[in-house]
């Protein structure tokens, strides 16, 4: 069926982009959008553990923040870091990012089979928030400025980027099957 939104006859129109991402959304504006809402999410994580909150509050917010970082490493190694790797020619930069996104998923890995009860369990994630902490400070102070200079199509990669990231979010969004 046809698009349902009719844009009649816009003079500013843009060409053959998809709704959801029309706004301007470029590549290196969504990655740093997700690098302020998990900091934030940190940051709530760590008022949690400082007023004592109940070990549920911790861990709903914990597994939350570590599926948002999950998705967000997920769409730059495949969308992103392909890109810059074709335009940048400091390759470390990228090597040192695949590294520090492995090291984090094992991190993450940790958290998701551990409860909040468990003796290391606020350890590894204010540990996981400070390795985001540095791996953000690289992407956003050297590669990203980087790539920036570069003809790369952020405005592109920046849908790509949101159509796949919208695709994981409704997976992580999607009710639980109901247990009779």
């Amino acid at each position: 069926m046809p698009t349902a939104k009719k844009s009649g006859s816009s003079k500013t129109s843009t060409k053959k982009a998809p709704p959801a991402a029309t706004k301007g959304f470029d590549a290196i504006k969504l990655l740093t959008d997700d690098h302020k809402e998990v900091k934030a999410l940190f940051k709530e994580y760590e008022k949690l553990v400082s007023s004592e909150a109940d070990d549920e509050e911790k861990h709903v917010l914990a597994i939350r923040i570590c599926a948002l970082l999950t998705i967000h490493a997920e769409i730059e190694e495949e969308i992103f870091y392909p890109a810059a790797r074709e335009a940048i020619e400091e390759q470390d930069l990228l090597d040192e990012a695949e590294v520090e996104h492995a090291s984090a998923k094992d991190l993450i890995a940790q958290i998701e089979g551990m409860q909040p009860s468990d003796k290391l369990f606020d350890a590894k994630v204010t540990v996981l928030g400070e390795y985001i902490d540095h791996h953000v400070k690289e992407e956003e102070e050297e590669m990203f400025p980087k790539v920036k200079k570069t003809d790369v199509d952020l405005l592109a990669i920046g849908q790509e980027l949101s159509a796949r990231k919208q695709e994981f979010m409704a997976q992580l969004d999607a009710p639980e099957p109901a247990n009779a």
